[in-house]
C-alpha cells in the first residue's frame, strides 16, 4: 500500500498481515481525499480512530494536515504506525495512543477538523462510537467525519449534531461522511 497523494506520494507503507486488518484501499482513500480536498478547510487537526496501519491519517499528513492524533488498541498496529510516521519523517506531528477508541474519544482534549474512524466490519459498537464522538468536545462547527464501513449494521443519518452529508460505496466498502452542525 502507497500513498496515493503529497509531499510522501509513492512511499510504501508497512500493513499487518491481511488476516488481522483490513487496509483501506487506493480507492477508496483517494475518493476519500477528493471528496475532501474540495469541502473542508480546516486541515490543522486531524484524529484517525481505529487506526489500523495509520494509512488514513498518514495520507492526510503527506497532502495538508499539520498534526494526527492516531488512536488503535492493538500494539502491534500502533508499532506500525510508528514505523510508517519514521518513514515519512512525520513522528513530530504526531501522537499515537494506544488504546480503545471510546476511551480515547473521553480523554482527548483538542478539537479536530477531520476526524477518521475505520473499525473492523464486523464491530457491532460504531453506533456507539459515533454518539459518543457527537456528544464530545472534540467536533468543531462543521467537522468532517469519515467513516468506512461495512453494510452489516444500520446507520443513523443523524447523531446528536452529526448529520451524514454523503455516502459512497466501493465494493463492499461504505464511506459515510457526517458533517457537526450546532
Amino acid at each position: 500500500m502507497r500513498i496515493s497523494g503529497g509531499e510522501a506520494k509513492g512511499i510504501q507503507l508497512k500493513t499487518l498481515p491481511r488476516r488481522s486488518i483490513r487496509p483501506t484501499t487506493n480507492l477508496v482513500r483517494q475518493a476519500i481525499f477528493s471528496i475532501l480536498e474540495n469541502t473542508t478547510d480546516n486541515w490543522c487537526r486531524v484524529l484517525d480512530l481505529c487506526a489500523g496501519s495509520g494509512a488514513l491519517g498518514i495520507e492526510a499528513l503527506s497532502r495538508k494536515a499539520e498534526w494526527v492524533d492516531f488512536v488503535d488498541n492493538r500494539r502491534s498496529c500502533c508499532d506500525i504506525i510508528k514505523q510508517n510516521l519514521q518513514k515519512i519523517k512525520g513522528l513530530h506531528q504526531a501522537n499515537i495512543y494506544c488504546c480503545n477508541a471510546n476511551k480515547a474519544v473521553s480523554f482527548l482534549d483538542n478539537s479536530y477538523g477531520i476526524v477518521f474512524i475505520d473499525p473492523p466490519y464486523s464491530d457491532p459498537y460504531t453506533n456507539g462510537l459515533l454518539t459518543n464522538l457527537s456528544k464530545s468536545k472534540l467536533l468543531e462547527r462543521n467537522s468532517a467525519i469519515i467513516l468506512c464501513h461495512g453494510n452489516r449494521f444500520p446507520l443513523a443519518s443523524n447523531y446528536d449534531g452529526l448529520h451524514l452529508t454523503n455516502q459512497r460505496r466501493y465494493g463492499d466498502t461504505y464511506i459515510s461522511i457526517y458533517r457537526k452542525e450546532d
